[in-house]
């Protein structure tokens, strides 16, 4: 065989650079399950899945904005989630029967608040990361007044779904899956999926093109605000209800697992699955360095190292 040919051959079979966050996820649970022993295998795996489904939805929200061109994102997604939660269980009140206007209310909120951020980068010129960030201060304000320090109570019906499982299979997550399947169907099968990738390559392009770039990422700011709001929803019955620093962890998750798995911060280009892939590297490396017992300073100091480890060595797709 001749060197050309071996290195079209190791090129065929060089993964994807969107699967790295699998296979660093599959090392770290087989790491922890040596450490801890096999019985902890199913426990591990099942609640990386559970509390990765929570990155997975408000990282797809994420991937939208970050997707729709250079400098655009969302700060504001933590605030947003807790708002949301917190106007979800003001509406429900611990009642069973008010979940479908609880969640309506959580979207609701998600949307409104999504527009709201674009409207302040549109009307005011602000940059992204300033709009949303000054946005967020608002919607955190708005949630004290909602509850104080008080943990508001989800309905038992909220807490029993993000808990359920059939069998030894968590429902919730396979729930989440079949959310990313519709966001991979909206990015390569929609009108909005390629008016909103067309945008990221190349504004004056799809300007060009007719695509009313506007209105793209309107949608946009909007998507991203309502999956923020589901996930405090959907937060709020697996941890007993909304509390103001329930989003706290997400502002820099939502944006990482959206860079690991595949997005572009340059815009233009988009990986939904790859979401989850990053997803379950956060929560097993945190899984990981928990068993083994590392002090939160190494904690933190291992978990940016990693992170720029894997960013330097997945491989960048070519210029055309």
């Amino acid at each position: 065989m001749s060197p050309l040919a071996g290195r079209r051959s190791l090129g065929r079979l060089s993964l994807a650079p969107w699967t790295y966050g699998f296979v660093v996820a599959l090392a770290m649970w087989i790491a922890t399950t040596a450490y801890a022993g096999l019985g902890s295998a199913g426990a591990t795996a099942a609640s990386a899945l559970a509390f990765g489904a929570f990155s997975v939805v408000v990282g797809t929200g994420q991937m939208l904005v970050i997707a729709s061109g250079p400098g655009n994102i969302d700060l504001s997604v933590p605030s947003v989630l807790t708002l949301a939660a917190y106007v979800a269980m003001a509406v429900m009140h611990g009642s069973d029967g008010l979940i479908l206007p609880g969640l309506a209310a959580a979207l609701a909120v998600g949307a409104v608040a999504g527009a709201l951020n674009y409207l302040a980068i549109t009307a005011l010129r602000l940059p992204p990361i300033i709009a949303t960030l000054a946005w967020s201060f608002v919607f955190q304000s708005f949630a004290y007044n909602f509850g104080g320090d008080a943990t508001l109570k989800p309905p038992a019906v909220l807490s029993s779904f993000t808990a359920l499982r059939i069998g030894d299979v968590q429902v919730m997550p396979l729930a989440v899956m079949v959310l990313t399947g519709v966001a991979v169907v909206l990015l390569r099968r929609t009108l909005f999926g390629r008016r909103l990738l067309a945008t990221g390559q190349s504004e004056r392009a799809a300007n060009l093109a007719g695509v009313r770039v506007g209105r793209v990422r309107l949608l946009a700011y909007m998507l991203c605000g309502t999956a923020a709001a589901l996930t405090g929803f959907l937060l709020s019955g697996f941890t007993g209800g909304a509390s103001l620093n329930m989003g706290d962890a997400y502002l820099m998750e939502s944006i990482a697992v959206v860079v690991l798995g595949g997005t572009s911060v340059a815009g233009g280009q988009a990986n939904a699955v790859g979401i989850w892939g990053a997803a379950l590297f956060f929560n097993l490396m945190a899984t990981m360095l928990n068993t083994f017992h590392f002090q939160a300073g190494v904690r933190f100091l291992l978990t940016g190292t990693l992170i720029i480890l894997i960013v330097a060595i997945v491989p960048r797709p070519r210029a055309v």
